[in-house]
């Protein structure tokens, strides 16, 4: 009977000790998983914190929701900045997820997309040599994007898509368009994809709108509608100020019950 004792309370020692080391190991996984949604949510404060450029004539602000569902962070973005020739490339995009792999891929895409302007400021050939940087890299996420050179001499912009949602573009004068330009696959997908670009002079008074699909889809929302409730509020409002216009615009995201992060970028031009 003693050594039964003995024996039962060596056995309880082991499993307290396996279980007190299967707990250290929980603790250090729950540990590391906070370190890198922390990482990579101070990643995306820093991307959407990024001063957007102002011109004379544009001015441009951006918004950002997450996703109503997991964690605070995402694969989506907005960007501005100028380039080498004196023009400015805009951006937005959404990484696959949103998640802490779709965040860092976040950054990892933006970073592409800055270095490859320095070589060039064609929007199609940006989005070109960033594909092939990307599928070069073989991450198992792919990305929607639009790359947008404005020149401020002639007013030009110069536009291109990588699988993305359409832009809309509205005027004081009456016009109001969901830009249905033609587009190439997302990035990282396909090696060698070409990318058309779309030309037009922004004269007068107007704002050209870039969103991501969490603005205007949900699960029972279709895009088509969401496109729409946006064009109807940008033709009503495009002469807004920058900001209010794209507050007005990221809270369509609520009436599509959105489960995915949502953002929005407005070039508000003329005025």
């Amino acid at each position: 009977m003693a050594r039964r004792r003995t024996d039962s309370a060596g056995a309880t020692r082991e499993l307290l000790q396996e279980l007190g080391d299967l707990t250290g190991r929980i603790l250090d996984q729950i540990k590391l998983h906070q370190d890198r949604v922390e990482l990579a949510g101070a990643l995306q404060r820093q991307v959407l914190a990024a001063e957007l450029p102002a011109l004379p004539g544009l001015r441009v602000a951006g918004r950002y929701t997450p996703a109503r569902v997991g964690l605070d962070i995402g694969g989506d973005w907005y960007d501005g900045f100028p380039m080498p020739d004196g023009s400015v490339g805009f951006a937005i995009g959404d990484v696959q997820g949103h998640d802490v792999e779709a965040a860092a891929h976040m950054g990892q895409v933006r970073t592409c997309l800055r270095a490859v302007a320095t070589a060039t400021t064609d929007p199609a050939e940006v989005l070109r040599r960033t594909n092939d940087l990307l599928v070069a890299m073989a991450s198992e996420l792919f990305v929607t994007c639009s790359f947008l050179r404005f020149d401020p001499v002639t007013k030009e912009l110069c536009d291109a898509r990588a699988g993305h949602v359409p832009a809309v573009w509205a005027t004081t004068d009456g016009r109001c368009e969901i830009v249905l330009s033609d587009g190439g696959l997302p990035l990282g997908i396909h090696a060698g994809e070409r990318y058309p670009s779309s030309h037009r002079l922004l004269t007068g008074v107007g704002a050209f709108v870039l969103l991501t699909d969490g603005v205007v889809e949900g699960p029972e929302y279709p895009i088509d509608d969401g496109l729409k409730k946006v064009a109807d509020l940008v033709g009503d409002s495009c002469a807004a100020a920058p900001d209010d216009l794209a507050a007005r615009v990221i809270k369509v995201a609520d009436l599509t019950g959105h489960n995915d992060d949502a953002a929005v970028l407005v070039l508000r031009y003329g005025g």
